[in-house]
């Protein structure tokens, strides 16, 4: 399959996707341009532009299992923060050295728990980052699939568990920094954190791993498993009586949109500098169900587009109308439904048949 058809089906949309991922892909280097150039991106910009696309990599996971195979999960904040938590040990353990860290200190604890063996190797955190919310995807999916619990039903079991977790999470006596979580991150591979270089290449990595899960997923969703997908969310029971075993399906889709989103946290949390139980909260998960809709669900490229446009609202109205924000979201959520059925992208689609 060529670049331009994984880009998008039509060439004039794949050479403008292709730009702006390019531009995504440049915008990152610009941080190290002396201050006084006019195309120097702060520091502040360039840890915004990757948190940003951070979150475009969890609507992308998100959009996988509802758009395309119709399962809406309100607790994709669970994964997205399990990801953030492995990366985030390591993170801890390069910054307290050959010690306990400064949590654990302060709780007197004497040595680490069992499960944080290891998380001292940047690649066997690396590791944890994929199993651990492919783990967890798998036991929880397996068992409500299985149960064949569909619908609202569905959707509120998932934010039942992310909150579950979050409330887990926030106890001290289960090591993972309580209410505080993981901060005070200095290195990383044992470069300075806040350098300008390592600013530039995380932002940097964080665009290639955008593209990637991008055209991985434009690539499975144009082969017959992805056909088989749209067939589960459009009429799982006609599929079940053609002989597919629609369990699996649902479970490797919910498996991959996990350790995609726990990718994106894990590459999240050294740019933002902290990991709490507050990503668990049950409204960041609604809120990715809000981007994936106002972007255009079922689409990959509306994904991206949505949470970056609800983001950079975010980023405005929480800093000048902070008290308003999340009437103004629910207001836009509303509107989107209403009258935007399809999100951005199918306006953008619209607009240009009707230009044709």
């Amino acid at each position: 399959m060529r670049l331009t058809q994984l880009l998008s089906d039509s060439p004039r949309n794949a050479i403008l996707i292709g730009l702006c991922f390019l531009v995504l892909l440049i915008l990152p280097w610009l941080h190290l341009l002396p201050e006084t150039s006019s195309f120097h991106l702060s520091a502040y910009w360039i840890t915004l532009i990757g948190k940003i696309m951070a979150l475009a990599m969890v609507a992308l996971a998100l959009d996988l299992v509802w758009g395309y195979a119709g399962i809406l999960s309100l607790g994709h904040g669970l994964y997205f923060a399990l990801g953030g938590y492995a990366f985030g040990m390591y993170l801890t353990r390069e910054t307290a050295g050959t010690g306990l860290p400064d949590f654990m200190r302060f709780l007197s604890w004497t040595e680490l728990p069992w499960y944080w063996a290891g998380t001292q190797h940047f690649w066997w955190a690396m590791a944890l980052v994929v199993l651990v919310p492919g783990l967890v995807a798998f036991i929880f999916g397996y068992f409500a699939f299985r149960s064949k619990i569909k619908g609202v039903y569905f959707s509120i079991i998932t934010q039942a568990m992310t909150y579950a977790a979050a409330l887990l999470f926030f106890r001290n006596e289960t090591g993972f920094g309580g209410n505080n979580g993981f901060t005070g991150f200095t290195t990383l591979l044992g470069y300075d954190i806040t350098a300008s270089s390592t600013r530039v290449v995380l932002c940097f990595t964080t665009a290639l791993a955008l593209l990637l899960s991008y055209l991985g997923l434009r690539y499975l969703m144009s082969q017959p498993y992805g056909r088989v997908l749209g067939a589960i969310r459009d009429s799982e029971n006609r599929l079940q009586y053609l002989g597919y075993r629609t369990l699996w399906y649902k479970l490797s889709a919910w498996v991959l949109s996990a350790v995609i989103a726990g990718i994106a946290g894990a590459l999240y949390v050294p740019q933002v500098g902290i990991i709490n139980p507050g990503e668990m909260n049950p409204i960041n998960s609604i809120e990715m169900a809000v981007w994936v809709a106002a972007g255009g669900r079922g689409s990959l490229i509306g994904a991206i587009v949505g949470a970056g446009t609800v983001n950079v609202i975010k980023t405005y109205f929480t800093v000048a109308y902070p008290e308003f924000w999340l009437l103004i979201l629910g207001g836009f959520f509303v509107v989107v439904t209403i009258f935007l059925p399809n999100g951005i992208i199918g306006v953008l689609d619209r607009f240009k048949k009707e230009k044709e």
